[in-house]
């Protein structure tokens, strides 16, 4: 094979080596380790060395928008507790504790899985009172009868209840409580006409809030998400190709500093992205030497720190999204998923890929070559997060061999390994806005691939990583 085959072969396993090594490292953190990370991008791990009050401060912070759903979820939990305790408290209803209950385990995400559940719910209940009615007309003020009951009727409702849904659950968590209480005080049938008054009271709170606090759930939140998160990521793939071709210590500028070409970076105050001494780059085969402390609370761009940002709100509303049924047949031609490997990879590249000496000695048409796809990769994104009906299609032109045959030799893998990344965005890119399927009419329209679940995407970070190798190979 010749040297361009097995620069991006090489390029194609660091990669996957700095995901090893990222999984890794994360998942140690995450376990409670805090040791120094050594030859890792510290803007990568900036909350390795923050203590877990700053970390929980950082992470409501982050959700303190409209468009987070974290922050719909518990708004609209906290206005329907808020409501029921007021309703329980004005209309003196017996064990009012019972209508919070409701609120809580009957409020879903949407108006419609709200509605659904109860409906489940209130049938449920019903059938519940109506035979801890009849259990209590029964057996009157036997509470042998109660105590033997109870232990064998918990461990059903406790089982079976969570898997039968709404109905089950409440039908026979409903017998469970007339069967406790009973042996508390002596009880009439009315003990389950109260709880079915209030799990109904409840039931309608809930559904007053899904009605009221977004009732579309994630699905109506998810394009924003995206939108935002691909508009985000554009300056950041023209800044990163600019530090890795141009950046040279303090000199590069940040993004958006308006300052030549804006760069990830920042010059003073702020770690640089790539300014790690000694940590290994992709496609450059050099050791590794223990990084330098960083001070910072955060990623040392704002392109990068907004990046990540949208990133999180992004990841949120596509889990939710996830769990929500839908709300038609048609549901969505784009692949969620892609986009948010398209935020990811943007990251990764802003990460990893900048030197700390840029690139002296780079010829003037490999630095033009390598602006150039990049302002094609981010003139896609920037069209992208429109989501056009007809989507995006995008070919980077590979580096040409003659350019490239003018390139020094240390310089040509660095430069290799920014051609992997480009057209591996463009890749994503493809995958997360593909043109909307026709309808039997001729017209663009959404509606389900039968090729896939809603929303999976079709080719996952590995796989277009690899595709993209393959092409440039």
């Amino acid at each position: 094979p010749t040297l361009r085959t097995v620069l991006v072969r090489r390029s194609t396993v660091l990669t996957a080596a700095v995901s090893a090594v990222t999984v890794r490292t994360a998942a140690s953190l995450a376990l409670g380790g805090r040791e120094r990370l050594h030859g890792l991008p510290h803007e990568q791990f900036w909350y390795a060395a923050e203590g877990t009050a700053r970390l929980v401060a950082v992470r409501v912070r982050g959700n303190l928008t409209r468009r987070s759903v974290v922050f719909q979820n518990a708004l609209r939990t906290a206005l329907g507790l808020a409501l029921a305790r007021l309703v329980a408290g004005s209309l003196d209803l017996t064990h009012g504790f019972w209508v919070l209950l409701a609120v809580l385990t009957l409020g879903r995400t949407t108006a419609g899985a709200t509605w659904s559940a109860v409906r489940a719910a209130a049938a449920g209940t019903l059938a519940g009172a109506f035979a801890a009615g009849l259990l209590i007309v029964g057996a009157g003020g036997a509470s042998d009868v109660y105590a033997a009951l109870l232990v064998p009727m918990m461990l059903v409702a406790f089982t079976l209840g969570p898997l039968g849904g709404p109905s089950w659950g409440q039908g026979l968590f409903t017998l469970v409580v007339a069967t406790a209480f009973a042996q508390i005080a002596p009880v009439t049938w009315r003990l389950a006409e109260a709880r079915l008054v209030d799990v109904l009271t409840g039931s309608a709170i809930g559904l007053l809030c899904g009605l009221l606090a977004w009732p579309a759930g994630a699905r109506a939140e998810i394009r924003y998400g995206m939108s935002g998160l691909l508009r985000a990521a554009a300056p950041v793939v023209r800044a990163t190709t600019a530090a890795v071709t141009d950046g040279s210590g303090e000199s590069t500028p940040q993004v958006g500093s308006g300052k030549g070409t804006p760069q990830v970076g920042s010059g003073k105050g702020a770690p640089r992205a790539g300014n790690r001494e000694g940590a290994p780059r992709a496609g450059s085969g050099e050791g590794t030497v223990p990084a330098g402390e960083a001070k910072g609370a955060g990623p040392a761009s704002p392109g990068v720190r907004l990046t990540l940002h949208r990133l999180r709100i992004a990841e949120a509303a596509y889990a939710q999204y996830r769990t929500e049924p839908a709300a038609d047949a048609a549901g969505s031609a784009h692949d969620w998923l892609s986009v948010l490997d398209y935020g990811s990879r943007t990251l990764v590249g802003a990460y990893w890929l900048p030197r700390t000496d840029g690139m002296p000695g780079l010829p003037a048409d490999a630095r033009h070559w390598a602006h150039e796809t990049a302002e094609e990769v981010v003139a896609a994104t920037v069209r992208a997060a429109g989501f056009p009906p007809d989507g995006v299609r995008i070919r980077p032109a590979p580096l040409p061999p003659e350019v490239a045959d003018r390139v020094p030799a240390p310089l040509l893998a660095p430069l290799t390994d920014v051609e992997v990344w480009l057209h591996a965005l463009a890749r994503d890119l493809e995958a997360g806005s593909p043109p909307e399927p026709e309808d039997r009419t001729g017209r663009k329209g959404r509606k389900d691939r039968k090729d896939r679940p809603e929303g999976q995407p079709a080719r996952y970070t590995t796989a277009s990583h690899s595709s993209a190798s393959a092409d440039l190979a």
